[in-house]
């Protein structure tokens, strides 16, 4: 198959367009005002379940998804529009709408993102007023989803937080705008004066070389390569700019012969999602207790929809230290051989979230609260090997290492490693090879590359 059929076939492959559904109908933010002490402490344990939930949603959608790429883009920006809300249903309605725009114009991602609920709750937007601006959510528009650092001024992030004031949404999570609390004299942003609001700041924005040549830079550092190629990005950029179609950027990427060069496959570091997902994917896992993915993202340091900050998750090199890397080579073992393990994680999100609102609540007795210790065990799982013996039902016994490797790996397995591998392998069964060489290779270090 060609290059180009390679990335038709992505294309098509990328249209299907399914909701996320899983959070729950969580009372409106103003009832919670009106609860007692027992009745938020049950709120609370309820937005932490849901906010659980709709993570082992999203992972099993990806791990069973047909749209594979769609899901891969959404959670891209997933990490680029990085967000949290206490509102489990405001966090669903956010991936929602970056999965529907994942590959459609950035303008109308951008836009949509800026009008969540979710977003503005985060960047404190509801508390912009005409009188008093809040810069937080007009900052962080500009430094971390368009332009980056650099390329604006401080008088720019006062202006344009000026023109965001007014932007609100109800009790229901609906964009709204309060006029009455919008500041409609004259602005200065980047060089132009009007009496902008946020809908004009944002088209400014996109007016920019400097942000197009932001989210290529970002995109290429995810897709091809974590060291930049300035040349090939400063053309992808001056393409984008054109009309900002995702998809289209994504497929001339796809289709260049740089993209398939050596030194851009296998060079970027699986995050956790996507170490869990591929996994999941290649031999499907049922675990004895639903969230054992959520603790593994907690293990090694991504639990989806609680991001470490505004910035989103550093990716890259940033996923291995020494404690993760072991975990992470032995993640094949704990799921398809039942290895014991000893399970630390790292500080709790959602533990983290629920103190800081039992302390906005002035409940002294929350402060104390300690992380869930998690003793050392088996995580139980199943696994269903059918689909992945059926696979290679038609290789040859001699063909079966270079044909599963090929399956798993990026890179080709080199003699001297192979020998290693087949020390390791079980050859009484064809089947036990089989499944021995997968969980194996699923186990060395380039099967953390993709």
């Amino acid at each position: 198959m060609t290059t180009k059929q390679m990335a038709a076939k992505l294309w098509t492959d990328s249209q299907v367009n399914v909701p996320l559904q899983s959070a729950g109908n969580t009372p409106d933010i103003e009832d919670k005002k009106d609860m007692s002490k027992d009745e938020k402490k049950e709120y609370k344990r309820k937005l932490a379940t849901e906010d659980k939930d709709l993570n082992m949603e999203w992972v099993k959608t990806m791990s069973t998804t047909q749209s594979v790429f769609r899901e891969k883009m959404t959670l891209f920006w997933h990490g680029h529009f990085a967000c949290h809300s206490h509102i489990p249903e405001f966090n669903q309605f956010l991936n929602n709408e970056i999965r529907q725009n994942a590959l459609g114009k950035f303008g109308d991602l951008l836009t949509a993102v800026s009008k969540s609920p979710a977003m503005l709750q985060y960047l404190n937007n509801q508390e912009n007023h005409k009188l008093s601006p809040n810069e937080n959510f007009a900052r962080e528009v500009m430094e971390l989803f368009t332009m980056g650092r650099g390329n604006y001024t401080e008088d720019d992030v006062k202006n344009a937080a000026r023109a965001f004031t007014g932007w609100r949404f109800d009790k229901d999570g609906e964009f709204r705008f309060a006029i009455h609390q919008h500041d409609d004299d004259s602005k200065t942003f980047l060089g132009q004066t009007g009496n902008f609001n946020g809908d004009d700041i944002l088209k400014i924005i996109l007016e920019q070389p400097a942000t197009s040549l932001f989210i290529v830079k970002k995109i290429y550092k995810f897709f091809v390569n974590e060291n930049i190629d300035e040349v090939k990005c400063d053309a992808l950029a001056m393409s984008f700019r054109e009309d900002y179609d995702i998809g289209r950027l994504m497929y001339n990427i796809f289709i260049s012969d740089w993209f398939y060069d050596e030194q851009n496959i296998g060079s970027h570091i699986k995050s956790p999602v996507e170490l869990i997902v591929n996994m999941n994917r290649a031999v499907p896992i049922q675990t004895a207790r639903p969230d054992a993915a959520v603790l593994v993202e907690r293990v090694l340091g991504q639990v989806l929809f609680y991001p470490p900050n505004v910035a989103g998750w550093k990716g890259g090199k940033n996923w291995i230290d020494s404690s993760s890397l072991m975990f992470r080579l032995t993640l094949p073992a704990i799921f398809f051989m039942q290895d014991m393990v000893t399970i630390k994680p790292k500080e709790d999100p959602e533990e983290n979230e629920r103190r800081m609102m039992a302390q906005h609540d002035e409940q002294p007795e929350a402060q104390t609260q300690q992380q869930p210790q998690h003793k050392q065990g088996k995580l139980e799982a199943t696994a269903d090997w059918t689909d992945f013996l059926n696979a290679f039902k038609d290789v040859s016994d001699d063909n079966l290492f270079d044909a599963i490797s090929e399956y798993l790996i990026q890179v080709p397995t080199p003699d001297y490693k192979k020998e290693t591998i087949m020390k390791y392998v079980k050859k009484d069964t064809r089947e036990e090879f089989i499944k021995t060489l997968a969980i194996t290779l699923m186990s060395v270090p380039e099967y953390q590359m993709c």
